[in-house]
C-alpha cells in the first residue's frame, strides 16, 4: 500500500462528527485556509478523517468550488506524512477540516507552499492540546 493516497476511510462524510468538529473543536488560520480539528475519543475506522470545503457565496460557479476542494485535498495527500507519525506516535484519531476563505481561486503553488505550513501549525496545536488534557 502507498503512503500517497487519499482513501474512502480518510474523508469525513458523519453529519455527527462534522458537527462536532464545527461545535466542540478547536480552530486555527493560515489564510486562505482555516483549519478546524477535534481530538476525538470514540473510535474511527481510520485514525485522521478530513473534510473541505468552500464557500458558495465565495464562490458561486461549483466548478471553481470542486476546482479549490481538489488542490485542498491533493496537497494534503502530498504531505500528510508527518500528521500520520504524529497520530500513530501518541495513539489519538482526529476530525480535520479544511476551509478555504478566500476570494479568489487559488493557484495550486500557493497551496503548495502554504500546506506544509498548515500540517506543521496542526501538529504544534494536537500536541499543546494533549499536553492540557494529560
Amino acid at each position: 500500500m502507498s503512503i500517497y493516497t487519499f482513501n474512502k476511510q480518510e474523508k469525513l462524510k458523519s453529519k455527527k462528527l462534522i458537527e462536532s468538529v464545527f461545535t466542540k473543536g478547536k480552530s486555527f488560520l493560515v489564510f486562505p485556509v482555516k483549519v478546524m480539528y477535534l481530538v476525538v475519543d470514540e473510535p474511527l475506522d481510520f485514525p485522521i478523517k478530513i473534510g473541505v470545503t468552500a464557500s458558495s457565496r465565495n464562490f458561486k460557479k461549483a466548478v471553481d468550488r470542486n476546482r479549490i476542494k481538489r488542490i485542498l485535498r491533493e496537497q494534503y495527500r502530498l504531505y500528510k506524512l508527518p500528521l500520520h507519525e504524529f497520530t500513530n506516535e501518541h495513539q489519538i484519531q482526529i476530525a480535520v477540516f479544511f476551509m478555504f476563505i478566500d476570494k479568489a481561486v487559488p493557484p495550486t503553488s500557493l497551496v503548495k507552499k502554504k500546506m506544509p505550513l498548515i500540517i506543521e501549525k496542526l501538529i504544534k496545536s494536537l500536541d499543546e492540546t494533549i499536553a492540557t488534557n494529560a
